[in-house]
């Protein structure tokens, strides 16, 4: 009875308690993973990729990796009348290397062209462009359609599991024991197999508004690049206003520079 008012035998029994209860829950998602069978590897690959693939595409879709705040003043400056102010504008793009420099450095290498041509690179360009911006993205499309069908597959290997020991146990109809290991191993994967899939499948819709979203803000600043500067240069025709058109698959292409220059 003395021992249990001692105030220090109390506080050590309060600061063990919650480090034992952490060791539990530790255990508890180990067991978790062990028990979820051979499918339970591949899940957690696909679900270690998947993490990867989105902090990657985080950091390289942010506007400032992909439309550096200074680029358009610097390529403004950069630009003036004569063939040389074209290639320190060309070399400009070249040294800067974000995703937007490579587009407009089809627009100014044919910027002496007419108009048709310098929207017609430009065009090219973004496609590309887009294609760069869509680089692992798929790999989360598939790891969203993946992983249930291996949770699914670890389900039915774990049915089998369970209906073999019933096969195999004369008194299985008596002893729900003996069915236990196998449910546990089904459920486990099901739902393991869910919980990558949900994220993923958010994330690549995330990514893929965010590639949109950059694709049309690089489109709206080389129609105002093509109505600036092409339509200026004395070898040139007037441009028209150009359109912003959108193929018909909208998640794998660049939206479209079109408009026809206007006959003097």
């Amino acid at each position: 009875m003395i021992h249990i008012f001692n105030p220090a035998l109390l506080a050590s029994t309060t600061a063990a308690a919650p480090t034992e209860s952490a060791q539990a829950v530790v255990m508890t998602l180990w067991d978790f993973a062990l028990k979820g069978g051979p499918m339970m590897i591949p899940i957690g690959l696909c679900s270690i990729v998947g993490f990867a693939v989105l902090i990657e595409r985080v950091l390289r879709l942010s506007r400032r990796s992909v439309i550096p705040p200074a680029f358009i003043t610097g390529l403004e400056s950069k630009l003036g009348s004569g063939s040389e102010s074209q290639a320190d504008a060309i070399e400009y793009c070249v040294n800067e290397g974000s995703i937007v420099a490579q587009v407009f450095e089809a627009g100014v290498r044919s910027l002496r062209e007419n108009t048709d041509t310098v929207e017609r690179r430009i065009q090219e360009a973004g496609e590309r462009a887009a294609m760069r911006l869509r680089v692992r993205l798929r790999t989360m499309a598939v790891i969203a359609s993946v992983t249930p069908l291996m949770g699914l597959l670890g389900t039915i290997f774990g049915m089998i599991q369970a209906f073999q020991t019933v096969a195999s146990s004369g008194d299985a109809m008596g002893n729900t024991e003996l069915l236990a290991g196998g449910i546990y191993e089904a459920m486990i994967t099901t739902a393991a197999g869910l919980l990558v899939a949900i994220p993923a499948m958010l994330a690549h819709h995330w990514i893929a508004a965010k590639i949109e979203s950059r694709v049309v803000e690089i489109d709206r600043m080389t129609i105002d690049f093509v109505h600036k500067h092409a339509s200026t240069d004395p070898i040139t025709h007037a441009p028209s206003s150009p359109v912003l058109t959108q193929p018909a698959d909208n998640n794998h292409a660049a939206p479209v520079l079109t408009g026809a220059p206007a006959t003097a």
